[in-house]
């Protein structure tokens, strides 16, 4: 038996063993993923439970150094992981900000006390991290940002706005980008800090979304602490790592385009039925699912091999607008397929189920993917000058 079969069946047993019967159930909803935190939000007290087995093997983020909590796991293990835990259909044990982009950061521009407070903290699921990036007058064209933060010795004083900061009013601590420098450019005098968000300058309030949720915050610094120690990187270099970041972030929302909740083919079978031969009856929805179908399959398969080949060559770089881009596109077409399947039926509100107004908030919610981790227009610009090689106009 090789190596990499005896750890199949290590994996699989293990799981067996340790994995709750209701974390093997597919999510039905955004509750059912399990983000951590100091006081974590539970659809199902088994979510804690296999969170924290899961960490315990380092498995929550197995690709990462084990110094650091992670699994220290190789791509092949990696790949038995995912697939031990597809067959018996277990949900991911911890989704975060943390683990796919402060995480990686904190790898590549963290100092070695930086990697060892924070990592083993989010592999555990311990804290849960948010984004502050985006401002009022500062969102696609980032580096206008005006947050400042003022050098007081030991720490700097944080005083600004920050817009669209997704789950601030849940999240534990904030990686933000502040200002500590005027004098030079606009990119110069960045700077990459990590702060506690349960202190008395630090203020976040939901915005309500079209789609009726509230994600979204804007939150307020008013004389914020944030140590000295936690300023990742030189100060006023931050940009080069703010950039970095970004790609791990488009790659993150590029998976929306992939992991759809629920079939289109097995929602539109249901709604509309089948024909003699076992076909869709509609046939025009029938060639729209099947193309859409394969689109996600080339997509899956082209981001698994640049996947691959990032990581052999250091990044996805600018590529990552690419999946951003398509990704998006992807889910925006996968929610227009579920109103055209669902018909009026999809024109519900209220309720958790799809005929009851889960597709028309989804749908409207989709749109936020256009936007969010950088507009699509930024993303084409830069997949015009940066992977194509076009001129300026």
């Amino acid at each position: 038996m090789s190596d990499l079969e005896q750890f199949r069946q290590e994996v699989s047993a293990w799981l067996e063993q340790n994995c709750p019967e209701s974390m093997r159930m597919p999510m039905s909803s955004f509750e059912d993923i399990f983000p951590g935190g100091r006081n974590p939000e539970m659809s199902d007290p088994d979510q804690k439970v296999w969170c924290d087995r899961m960490a315990e093997r380092g498995w929550t983020v197995p690709h990462w150094p084990k110094e650091y909590g992670g699994g220290g796991l190789q791509k092949a293990e990696i790949s038995i992981l995912r697939e031990e835990m597809s067959r018996i259909g277990a949900r991911p044990a911890l989704t975060s900000f943390g683990i796919s982009m402060l995480g990686p950061a904190l790898l590549e521009f963290g100092n070695e006390e930086q990697k060892r407070e924070h990592l083993p903290r989010i592999v555990r699921g311990d804290v849960r991290w948010c984004q502050g990036y985006s401002e009022p007058n500062a969102g696609s064209d980032l580096a206008s940002l005006a947050t400042a933060a003022e050098d007081k010795g030991d720490h700097y004083l944080i005083n600004g706005q920050k817009i669209w900061t997704s789950y601030a009013d849940k999240c534990d601590w904030i990686f933000c980008l502040v200002r500590t420098d005027n004098s030079g450019s606009k990119h110069e005098g960045i700077s990459f800090m990590l702060f506690d968000m349960d202190q008395p300058g630090v203020t976040a309030r939901p915005i309500k979304l079209i789609s009726g949720s509230s994600p979204f915050c804007e939150t307020f610094f008013d004389n914020a602490i944030a140590d000295k120690r936690n300023l990742v990187g030189e100060a006023g270099k931050g940009w080069t790592i703010a950039k970095y970041l970004l790609t791990h972030e488009r790659e993150m929302i590029s998976g929306f385009g992939s992991a759809p909740k629920i079939s289109v083919a097995d929602m539109a079978l249901e709604a509309i039925g089948a024909d003699a031969s076992g076909c869709l009856a509609n046939s025009v929805l029938r060639q729209n699912i099947a193309q859409y179908q394969l689109d996600t399959m080339v997509f899956g398969a082209t981001m698994a091999r640049v996947g691959d080949e990032a990581k052999a060559g250091g990044g996805l770089g600018p590529a990552s607008s690419i999946f951003k881009y398509y990704g998006t596109e992807l889910n925006k077409r996968r929610n227009e397929l579920n109103l055209a399947v669902l018909g009026e039926s999809a024109l519900g509100w209220e309720g958790e189920a799809y005929s009851e107004g889960r597709v028309s908030r989804d749908w409207l919610r989709s749109k936020g993917n256009s936007i969010e981790g950088g507009t699509s227009e930024v993303q084409l610009n830069i997949i015009a000058k940066r992977v194509l090689g076009l001129p300026d106009a």
